[in-house]
């Protein structure tokens, strides 16, 4: 399978090495030789110093039988140029582009889709806001994702030290729920992912990822020690594009929203352009702006702006001035494990976000949906099982599945199932399962033919 990626920053940087440690042809196109040094330096790929809107670059870099070919570079035009002589050197390659701009996306597919017959594109804006949003529903929550069209949840959730689970083998975990199906997906130990066994204890301070019936989530979250209040009052520090996407979005919902922005004429535009939310000129690191708004009564400091120092410092702040909850917008990725350390809570990242959306249309097999765990250690797939895949028609139990890779769910037309080892997977029945980074290739394969492990 050979994936041609243009752009080699963050976002092209760790697609390249998601896909390489899976054993896939990669090859990198930046006009930047500096870029490319880190690739080459340290991934298994193929590079190539040229402009990724250029036919003869292309040409070289074998996209005639290429299956993939991902713009991502932080150029709209240019990704979009790339995508157009793509299309043209080779019609049947699936196309993916990077595009930010609120115009280009407004009219996408009536007029640049159509022209240029792009797969999808990925707006990061638009996916690190509805990651927020999924994340609001659930209040104590570090990770949320929905499967089955919203019928199945995934939450990561961090195991304080009153929790009634804490110290419990997973094993006798049943005594305490009944008949409340769940079952628990995966642990993070001190940035260690753990893919849990029966006689596995949960500790205070692990993250938790655990999978349910939507219909069951509240119930789950009580056994698990969650006595979280619904969200009223959110404070945004940061009015670019994602603060203000966010707040239009949030206004829809029956949210108290202020929202804080250091640039007075941007402050009049937010005011003219947003409904209910109240907009404050002033800086989110202001200790005296934040108790002036009462931050005590904020559930949720989200902190958005373009600056990640600040935005550290903005949370920093908020949390120890009484907020409740904080979320963080950290871009770099090597940032990430120090804000989970110093106990920031949620971390949103827009490239993070379009790296998840990404990788969903270079698997194999039928995938509908893939996420990203913490530290990208693992990935949860949702996917369609073919007659010929090798999970079908046989007890769970029984399967001979890569190690490291567990069933979490299986959706049979409207029934949701929490399966268990006597569960058998039908063909056309939608599954959810949980792979370490090192076992996707195997599962993808698995997903589409029969498989023999020796």
């Amino acid at each position: 399978m050979r994936i041609i990626i243009v752009g080699a920053g963050e976002v092209g940087f760790h697609i390249a090495q998601r896909l390489a440690y899976e054993n896939k042809e990669v090859v990198v196109i930046d006009k930047r030789a500096e870029a490319l040094r880190r690739f080459t330096d340290l991934l298994d790929v193929q590079t190539l110093q040229g402009s990724g809107s250029s036919p003869s670059i292309l040409e070289e870099a074998g996209i005639r039988g290429a299956d993939t070919f991902l713009a991502v570079t932080d150029s709209d035009e240019t990704n979009l140029v790339a995508c157009l002589f793509a299309n043209a050197l080779e019609p049947g390659i699936v196309k993916l582009a990077r595009i930010r701009d609120e115009d280009y996306t407004h009219h996408w597919p009536e007029l640049v889709e159509k022209s240029l017959d792009i797969h999808t594109v990925i707006n990061p804006e638009i996916e690190v806001v509805r990651t927020i949003e999924k994340s609001l529903a659930v209040p104590d929550a570090e990770h949320v994702s929905d499967f089955a069209d919203g019928r199945v949840k995934l939450v990561g959730l961090r195991i304080g030290p009153s929790s009634p689970i804490a110290g419990i083998r997973l094993q006798d975990l049943r005594q305490k729920t009944g008949a409340l199906r769940f079952l628990i997906a995966a642990i993070f130990r001190n940035e260690r992912l753990i893919i849990p066994g029966g006689k596995d204890r949960i500790r205070a301070q692990d993250l938790v990822y655990f999978v349910c019936e939507a219909d069951e989530l509240r119930k789950v979250l009580r056994i698990f020690g969650s006595k979280a209040e619904p969200i009223r009052n959110i404070l945004i520090v940061g009015g670019g594009n994602i603060g203000m996407r966010l707040a239009l979005q949030l206004e829809t919902k029956p949210y108290h929203i202020r929202l804080i922005e250091q640039d007075m004429e941007r402050c009049n535009f937010l005011a003219a352009a947003l409904n209910s939310t109240i907009v404050l000129h002033g800086d989110g690191t202001d200790r005296e702006l934040l108790e002036e708004e009462n931050i005590r009564e904020i559930d949720v400091a989200i902190s958005l702006t373009g600056n990640e120092e600040a935005n550290v410092l903005s949370s920093l702040l908020a949390k120890s001035l009484g907020a409740k909850r904080t979320m963080t917008r950290i871009n770099k990725f090597h940032y990430m494990p120090i804000i989970g350390a110093i106990g920031l809570g949620q971390i949103v990242s827009p490239r993070l976000s379009a790296i998840n959306s990404i990788i969903l249309h270079v698997r194999k097999g039928k995938v509908l949906s893939a996420v990203s765990l913490k530290g990208e250690e693992a990935e949860v797939l949702e996917a369609v099982a073919l007659e010929t895949s090798g999970i079908v028609g046989t007890p769970l139990k029984d399967l001979r599945f890569p190690k490291g890779a567990i069933v979490l769910a299986i959706l049979q037309d409207e029934k949701s199932i929490i399966p268990d080892g006597e569960s058998i997977v039908r063909p056309g029945d939608r599954v959810i399962i949980l792979s370490t980074r090192k076992n996707i290739s195997r599962v993808e394969q698995e997903l589409m033919v029969k498989l023999e492990y020796f």
